[in-house]
């Protein structure tokens, strides 16, 4: 199905430190005298914060918003942080949340820090402007089991572009992995909320946002989520769970607007529980297994949630329709018009699934071969949703190897993305005679990408080579250097890819600003519609549209509609 799906197919490859009376943070308390002129405070409903002020970019880094999730907090929903005194230190990111898998150069590194709820702000140093600011909250991608706030520099984003407005932007660790997502029945309760702790964290820290944000100069009547690939799933929980309604007023989906159709049950996720207690030794009544399951170390549950190249089989790598938090499928909300209705922004990349053939071969050292092609292209292997009847043999032929020239990499890439556009193409009908809706379609293909060369790889418009347009200088995890595809040496975006990369923030925070990223009006981008006379905006060098027709043709949606359950 979607890139989050098909990594699992890579096979080759204290206890609570506060509970009675106190909270003691990672992060140091300034006594007031400790405070510099030179940077800049502000007071919060939790307590002051002290930032640092970067090229005219105030940044507060490692604010908690909860207590940390440990010891009889695991498992259970986020608690809200309590009031300090003193000035909070907000110079450094806070730790990345548990997790083990750092698909290639992705992410990482691998971490057993479970008091890792902390969020940061990035905001333009114009105290003087007394309108508040549009705000920006970025939920990180990687697949819901690796990934860190700390990747993503907001600055650039707080800035605005050169045609775009200043915003407020917020980053954040939430709960990931068999931390974040686990349904047992002998850690789920009727007493509270359960299963979906890491879109819980999510919730938790938008409230914060409600209450603090404008103390930053933003407006918290005017709240954005985005985020990418698990981050764009996680914005579509929030978006039908009704216990989002009315913490934000705009949504961007980025790589992609697809994973908003289809979620897990409650019942697949429940038997990767319990298998993952019955392979951790937790046996007994149910209240001995919560109590061994609770005292299990962050070691021995990332060792059993996978390796550095692929994560195990009790993962569960998306939100689950757990009955409350999210109450239906998310197809079935989006249809029945059952979500909450804020705008929407979506789109992905041209040659997303590059991303996962990387991997492949960043792991096997070998690129994908015609054998490993075929085995690949049945439907069970791939594609969840499919029919089989017309594959492989369909996919067989609309996809030859001859095609695109004998390389199975590429012919791999262009299966697996087209199913992604077109599932894409569906969601944004779904939602677009509903509320504003704007598509769009990355297909610029010589940005600089973070994997190492290697043999026939190309990475072309690869799954998370955007993001550097919009987060300056993002380059995956710490292993990450963002290389030219040709040459492989160093290098950041040139000239040309700048101006892309502006006219992508202002479009972002205009979005961010009025629902509409043109500002107003219908043009360069205009609004979507499902039907032929729908319009895409095509972000490339240069700028450009492609009809409906024109998108559902390059990316054989005919073929894909014949052969998918939407």
């Amino acid at each position: 199905m979607m890139i989050l799906q098909k990594i699992k197919i890579i096979t080759w490859y204290k206890y609570l430190q506060a509970i009675v009376g106190c909270f003691i943070f990672t992060t140091v308390m300034l006594p007031s005298e400790a405070v510099s002129a030179d940077h800049p405070v502000v007071s919060t409903s939790d307590g002051q914060i002290k930032g640092q002020n970067n090229a005219g970019i105030n940044t507060y880094l490692g604010i908690p918003y909860a207590l940390p999730p440990v010891g009889p907090l695991r498992w259970k929903p986020p608690v809200a942080v309590r009031h300090w005194n003193g000035i909070l230190d907000a110079s450094h990111f806070a730790s990345n949340c548990p997790q083990v898998t750092e698909f290639g150069a992705f992410a990482g590194p691998a971490s057993i820090n479970e008091d890792c709820l902390y969020l940061n702000v990035f905001t333009t140093d114009n105290l003087k402007n007394t309108e508040k600011k549009p705000v920006i909250v970025w939920i990180h991608g990687g697949a819901n089991i690796d990934g860190s706030s700390s990747d993503y520099d907001g600055s650039k984003l707080a800035r605005g572009g050169s045609k775009g407005v200043e915003t407020v932007v917020v980053t954040l660790n939430y709960r990931l992995g068999l931390f974040g997502t686990f349904s047992h029945p002998a850690i789920n309760s009727k007493n509270f909320l359960w299963g979906n702790y890491g879109i819980l964290d999510q919730q938790l820290a938008l409230q914060w946002v409600k209450r603090n944000i404008q103390a930053f100069g933003g407006d918290p009547d005017n709240v954005t989520i985005g985020g990418q690939s698990a981050g764009a799933y996680n914005v579509g929980a929030n978006v039908v769970s009704p216990l989002s309604h009315g913490l934000f007023r705009h949504a961007i989906f980025q790589s992609s607007p697809a994973v908003a159709i289809s979620l897990p049950t409650a019942e697949d996720t429940t038997k990767k529980g319990i298998g993952f207690a019955e392979a951790a030794g937790c046996q007994g009544s149910d209240d001995e297994i919560a109590r061994c399951l609770r005292s299990l170390s962050a070691s021995r549950i990332l060792q059993l949630q996978g390796t550095p190249a692929a994560s195990g089989p009790f993962v569960q790598m998306f939100p689950f329709i757990d009955g409350k938090i999210i109450p239906i499928p998310t197809e079935e909300a989006l249809k029945k018009g059952d979500f909450n209705k804020v705008s929407i922004m979506g789109g992905s990349t041209h040659d997303e699934m590059t991303f996962l053939t990387g991997i492949m071969q960043y792991f096997s050292g070998q690129p994908m071969t015609t054998q490993q092609y075929n085995q690949a292209i049945t439907p069970g292997a791939f594609c969840v949703g499919c029919k089989k009847d017309a594959m492989p043999e369909g996919v067989a032929k609309y996809y030859p190897l001859s095609k695109y020239d004998n390389n199975a990499m590429i012919a791999y890439t262009r299966v697996t993305t087209d199913i992604v556009k077109c599932r894409e193409f569906h969601m944004l009908s779904f939602v677009a005679s509903q509320v504003p809706t704007y598509a769009y379609d990355f297909t610029y293909q010589n940005a600089p990408y973070y994997f190492p060369k290697m043999p026939g790889f190309q990475p072309l418009a690869a799954h998370t080579i955007d993001i550097q347009f919009i987060f300056d200088k993002f380059h995956g995890g710490p292993l990450g250097v963002n290389l030219d595809q040709k040459s492989g040496m160093p290098r950041d975006l040139d000239s040309s890819e700048l101006i892309l990369s502006d006219q992508m923030i202002s479009f972002w925070t205009r979005f961010a600003e009025s629902g509409n990223p043109n500002g107003t009006g219908d043009t360069p981008w205009p609004r979507f519609h499902s039907d032929n006379s729908g319009t895409y905006y095509v972000q490339d060098i240069p700028e450009s549209t492609k009809t409906v027709s024109q998108m559902r043709s390059e990316y054989q949606c005919d073929f894909w509609d014949n052969n998918v359950k939407y």
